[in-house]
């Protein structure tokens, strides 16, 4: 994961972007491996860790009958949550990560290790629905994985598809 975040990072520098996080069951990872590189802070603008649906509600705007409708791991929340993380940083790429690490929490309907994702570039908002295997640890860096990879497609390829879930 290091070649990969080492490429973000050039990616980052290069495009003169600000990017920022609402993480919740990845708990700060991917601003912890995006700020191990000297440097970041041309680039990272900042980022919460929202656990409790009460911050979700009151630093990000996340609606509560949002919350109670879908739910915290669901794409509504997620996208919720980057629209949230949006306006309170401006940054040019915002993403959010909201899911169940494991290994208690999951359900039938939204199993251990549903994660979904919301990115805000060029002004449009996807998200996008991963269900990890393995452990909590394995879970959360599965997730920041997935984040990295995104950022890194959306700076070499751009971001022009309209929102999708999958």
């Amino acid at each position: 994961m290091k070649d990969l975040i080492n490429e973000v990072h050039n990616l980052l520098l290069a495009s003169k972007y600000k990017i920022s996080f609402a993480e919740s069951c990845t708990g700060g990872l991917v601003q912890k491996l995006i700020t191990d590189n000297s440097g970041s802070s041309s680039y990272f603008e900042g980022g919460l860790v929202v656990y409790s649906n009460r911050l979700k509600n009151e630093l990000l705007g996340v609606a509560n009958d949002l919350l109670e409708k879908h739910g915290a791991v669901s794409s509504q929340c997620a996208l919720a949550m980057v629209e949230g993380l949006y306006r309170l940083t401006q940054a040019d790429i915002c993403v959010s990560v909201t899911g169940i690490a494991g290994p208690n929490g999951g359900s039938k309907d939204k199993p251990v290790g549903s994660v979904y994702f919301a990115f805000r570039f060029n002004k449009q908002s996807q998200s996008y629905f991963e269900l990890f295997s393995g452990d909590r640890e394995s879970v959360r860096n599965q997730s920041a994985n997935f984040v990295l990879k995104k950022i890194k497609d959306y700076l070499t390829r751009g971001c022009n598809e309209s929102i999708s879930i999958r």
